[in-house]
């Protein structure tokens, strides 16, 4: 157990810079004044983190992949926490998930898109996740996944051509 505590600490301390690069990109397509900062998202993804005492830590890739889920929900239930839900910002989806800049998705909508792409492939929905929210790479994700590196770009190519059509249906 102290051991596991051990490799937690130091993986923290190597992957913190990419996670905080990770959460002040999610932050800056929030609007302006967001109740979320950028250290308090990583400082929740930290803390639901500790919570997971009986998680086996594979390796780095694997923490991101936890962390992209972990900073997905923290982004979701905050969404959902708003007041006002006729001032959600739609922001630009990034090029990994859009072909199209013109098409715009906030937070919600990326998870209720990515939550019906699991509901019949799981897989890409991972893909895209760890894509999206943890900014990994398809070495990365393959790692994780324990898939090779031509399956996760073909996921990801699937994934994103699906989650286009389905966000850009769901803006008319």
């Amino acid at each position: 157990m102290a051991g596991n505590q051990q490799a937690f600490a130091e993986v923290i301390e190597v992957v913190y810079p990419e996670l905080r690069m990770i959460a002040h990109r999610h932050m800056s397509k929030e609007r302006p004044g967001h109740l979320l900062q950028t250290t308090a998202l990583i400082n929740e993804t930290y803390l639901r983190l500790l919570k997971l005492r009986r998680m086996s830590w594979e390796d780095r890739a694997h923490f991101r992949a936890v962390s992209a889920r972990l900073m997905r929900r923290i982004l979701v239930e905050m969404s959902r926490t708003r007041a006002d839900k006729q001032d959600v910002q739609h922001v630009p989806l990034p090029p990994e998930l859009a072909a199209e800049p013109t098409v715009n998705a906030d937070v919600l909508m990326i998870d209720e898109a990515l939550n019906r792409l699991a509901a019949f492939d799981e897989r890409k929905a991972q893909v895209a996740e760890m894509k999206y929210f943890g900014e990994m790479t398809a070495e990365e994700t393959a790692a994780v996944l324990g898939v090779s590196v031509q399956t996760v770009n073909r996921d990801r190519s699937l994934a994103k051509a699906w989650l286009l059509r389905e966000l850009s249906v769901r803006q008319r």
